[in-house]
């Protein structure tokens, strides 16, 4: 996620957000959101962690006159039930302390329609916010859950009544009998969005399994899926970002603490706008 210049970056595992300068002169910076450390042993840290999986940039508001970033937890399990809010200034950089947000009201409902619930990834377009249901072995089923925008970010703000989700289900297809599922996405001009996807050989939202495969998608403004472009190589996608020249950046995710995430930069070989009908062209390269 860019805002100004910076780029944020926020991982499942962990209890900070990490920050870069967009130039990239700078090392990451580590900014915490929730209290106390996770522990070392990888199960016990599985067990605990808050599995924040996504991360919005939501428009400005009464509360936030210049923008909020908004990661959420993945919804699998209770205590992935929580959501951190964290204002921003003029310049795009964070601004005061983070706010947690009880989320269950939320997930609640979507639970109940999807079972084995795996919230992956969320953007914010020009008129909802849209947040993305993973399929996995166990439950094949991708979706597109949007809530108005402005209905949505008052919730945020001061709670209420929930405003109505639309949902939309999504087959992506298979990779050696593994089904894709959604990993991020980000908008587009003109109301469609591009996100990504992985195939990870799991029976369910806990587990971690093989990643057979990552792709990258693109959809409409109307929800109909345009493309879906394998991506090289063996990199598992779990996030990524549009910047205003086009590039696209990925982060990969190597569900291994002793293996650093990469961060990926997909060069469309053609012009910005022929992204929104599907990029079907280009390069990736890791910095």
């Amino acid at each position: 996620m860019q805002t100004g210049r910076h780029l944020y970056v926020v991982a499942d595992d962990e209890h900070h957000l990490g920050v870069l300068q967009a130039d990239g002169e700078q090392p990451v910076q580590l900014v915490r959101l929730l209290p106390s450390d996770l522990p070392q042993d990888k199960e016990q840290r599985k067990r605990r962690k808050p599995d924040l999986e996504a991360l919005a940039l939501l428009p400005p508001h009464a509360a936030w006159p210049h923008g909020a970033l908004l990661a959420l937890g993945s919804g699998s399990r209770p205590q992935r039930c929580r959501a951190v809010l964290l204002l921003l200034d003029a310049h795009g950089a964070i601004a005061g302390e983070p706010r947690v947000l009880d989320v269950a009201a939320l997930y609640a409902p979507l639970r109940e329609r999807f079972g084995d619930l795996n919230i992956e990834g969320a953007f914010a377009s020009g008129t909802g916010l849209h947040l993305l249901q993973r399929a996995n072995q166990g439950a094949a089923v991708n979706a597109c859950i949007a809530y108005p925008l402005a209905d949505i970010v008052q919730w945020i703000a001061q709670g209420g009544a929930l405003p109505p989700a639309t949902i939309t289900p999504f087959e992506l297809g298979t990779v050696q009998g593994v089904p894709y599922g959604f990993t991020d996405g980000a908008a587009l001009p003109g109301g469609g969005w591009i996100f990504s996807a992985v195939a990870e050989d799991t029976p369910d939202s806990y587990a971690d399994g093989r990643c057979a495969g990552s792709a990258l998608g693109t959809v409409n403004a109307d929800g109909t899926l345009l493309s879906l472009e394998p991506l090289p190589g063996a990199h598992k996608v779990e996030g990524i970002a549009l910047l205003p020249d086009g590039r696209l950046l990925m982060v990969t995710d190597a569900d291994d603490p002793g293996q650093a995430s990469a961060l990926l930069e997909w060069r469309a070989q053609a012009a910005s706008d022929s992204i929104s009908a599907g990029i079907s062209a280009g390069s990736s390269r890791a910095r």
